[in-house]
């Protein structure tokens, strides 16, 4: 969690020291396991430690919608600290683990230290930034562009928490679960992937993503790092 502060902020020795603090119980979650739940009144927060989440939300007809992936070092529900209900669930898309945090000493380490309450905050802005480009993502871009966008996303975000090295990262999450964050079939996730490899910009092996043309992949996706608002964000 520090490191992720710390890269979207100037964290301080203090704001350091107040952060190592926090104390969480760890629990571990397997991908039928729903870490929070669309209605729950919250008392707690979570920050990722290993795995990938999401955020969803269910049509009245049942179908799913994932609206953002979180991986370690984020804190998906920050913003239930200030909200009494959660409006949508968060559920592992991997097996993970996370860190529960108390709401109430949250509270209290912000009242008492305003500049990580800063920090908190700039963290939820970030996460409403993203969520905006994956509104344009979904809404504006064709399916190769979509799936090329969210493949440069996760590589710079588990780049930054130092996860994945060369661009090639272990990314188990399915075929079905990038369908629901592109509003695309899984039929037409396959086929882009697919298309994606034959033009020489990724390679797969099971769970293992490779960028090999990175640059070429950017164009493909229109992607650009400013929405994530890293301080070591890179695109190349």
């Amino acid at each position: 969690m520090v490191r992720k502060l710390q890269n979207i902020s100037d964290l301080t020795k203090s704001d350091i020291a107040v952060l190592e603090s926090i104390q969480f119980q760890i629990r571990d979650y397997q991908v039928d396991q729903d870490i929070a739940r669309e209605g729950d009144r919250p008392t707690h927060s979570f920050v990722v430690l290993d795995g990938v989440v999401g955020s969803t939300k269910l049509t009245g007809e049942g179908k799913r919608q994932v609206s953002s992936f979180f991986v370690p070092g984020d804190i998906p529900d920050l913003h239930g600290l200030h909200l009494s209900v959660l409006d949508c669930t968060f559920s592992p898309l991997t097996r993970v683990s996370v860190g529960i945090m108390r709401h109430d000493a949250l509270r209290a380490i912000c009242d008492q230290h305003p500049s990580v309450a800063t920090v908190f905050w700039r963290s939820t802005l970030i996460d409403a930034a993203i969520y905006r480009e994956w509104v344009t993502n979904v809404g504006r871009r064709d399916a190769y562009a979509r799936m090329a966008h969210i493949l440069c996303e996760l590589i710079v975000r588990l780049r930054s928490m130092e996860l994945i090295k060369d661009h090639v990262a272990e990314l188990p999450i399915t075929q079905a679960e990038l369908a629901d964050a592109l509003g695309l079939s899984t039929v037409h996730v396959n086929r882009t992937l697919q298309e994606l490899r034959r033009n020489g910009l990724i390679s797969t092996e099971s769970s293992r993503f490779h960028a090999v043309d990175w640059a070429g992949l950017i164009r493909a996706g229109d992607f650009d790092t400013t929405y994530l608002h890293q301080k070591n964000a890179r695109t190349l």
